[in-house]
């Protein structure tokens, strides 16, 4: 049964995608955001970045960019991300357009529609135990996480969704996932990251293990 669901899925992403790039607002999104991205900031319109799929496989994942791509200001300090977000970026944050590109992804099999977001190689490096059962279907584009709460959980109630989705999945469930994904996109719910959930997690980019942060204690204690 999970394998014929697992069919259905695949057909499902395969038929959707090509959809919605051929007869739907994704051609005319894909022809002026770009131009729209280029005209007012410098960089490209499209983002690459390295995240980690299926069974733990690398990949190329695709976004509209909505950073500037200076990260370090005229005094060589690191600018902070939630700073480096464009006018137009936060638009296409708010309104989830700058993941559209992702449908590629879906196309070239390294993406779902639905699943767990993709990590990054450090984040999936500090997965543990059953955390890594989010690694056993392809990312999506979105997921159970994304209709729960998206950016205002923890990244650990995340990571508990997905291995939710991972147990349970039936075709009917990526179903009811992409209909209020669609109403969570309208309501622009959980776009933001909120500043009590950046830099606490141990998925955090700037996370430090007490163990280490206890040893840098010592060191800087001992000069």
């Amino acid at each position: 049964m999970r394998t014929f669901n697992l069919f259905l899925k695949r057909t499902f992403d395969i038929f959707v995608s090509v959809f919605f790039i051929l007869f739907m607002i994704v051609i005319p999104v894909l022809i002026v955001v770009p131009i729209v991205i280029k005209l007012t900031s410098k960089g490209p319109a499209i983002y690459t970045q390295k995240r980690i799929g299926k069974n733990g496989k690398s990949f190329v994942m695709y976004k509209f960019r909505t950073m500037i791509t200076e990260q370090y200001d005229a005094n060589g300090v690191e600018i902070m991300s939630e700073d480096r977000i464009t006018k137009v970026g936060r638009i296409l944050r708010k309104t989830s357009l700058d993941e559209v590109p992702q449908l590629f992804n879906v196309l070239n099999g390294t993406m779902s529609l639905i699943g767990p977001r993709p990590m990054l190689d450090y984040q999936a490096s500090r997965c543990i135990g059953e955390e890594n059962l989010r690694f056993e279907m392809r990312p999506g584009l979105t997921g159970l996480a994304q209709i729960k709460g998206r950016n205002d959980i923890w990244w650990e109630e995340r990571i508990q969704y997905d291995i939710e989705y991972v147990k349970t999945f039936t075709f009917w469930l990526d179903i009811v996932i992409l209909f209020k994904t669609v109403l969570f996109v309208f309501k622009k719910q959980g776009t933001d990251v909120k500043p009590e959930y950046r830099g606490v997690s141990r998925f955090s980019k700037f996370y430090v293990p007490e163990e280490n942060a206890e040893s840098a204690e010592s060191a800087d204690t001992d000069k």
